[in-house]
């Protein structure tokens, strides 16, 4: 009886692990040992950084929203908590957005808001 290997299923496993190394630099693209580590690497990073994007953004937000505000003379924690006490469910995304390209309309919401 000849000899049974493993031969389709551990070319397929290497070829995935190359494929997904195209772009890097030298033998990480080209070797598998090396490209094996760093393809496992580089999705960890990936995972990492999905989370940290969003702590980003939110982060972004904020700064942009309380940069409108000052001006206006009121700090992004007071006109955060008067947007809940009016009830005014418009998120931290729209709020920044609205601070950004439309100011006249940001300016209308802090008066009324802090009014």
């Amino acid at each position: 009886m000849p000899r049974a290997t493993n031969n389709p299923a551990a070319r397929q496993r290497r070829k995935k692990i190359l494929k997904a190394a195209k772009g890097y630099r030298l033998g990480k693209s080209r070797l598998y040992k090396t490209a094996k580590d760093q393809v496992e690497k580089s999705w960890a990073y990936a995972y990492r950084d999905r989370r940290t994007k969003k702590r980003n953004f939110r982060q972004l937000w904020v700064a942009r929203i309380n940069a409108a505000c000052r001006p206006l003379g009121v700090s992004y924690s007071v006109f955060m908590n008067k947007l809940m006490e009016k009830n005014v469910n418009l998120n931290r995304k729209i709020l920044a957005d609205l601070a950004v390209h439309n100011p006249v309309a940001f300016e209308k919401l802090v008066k009324e808001v802090t009014a």
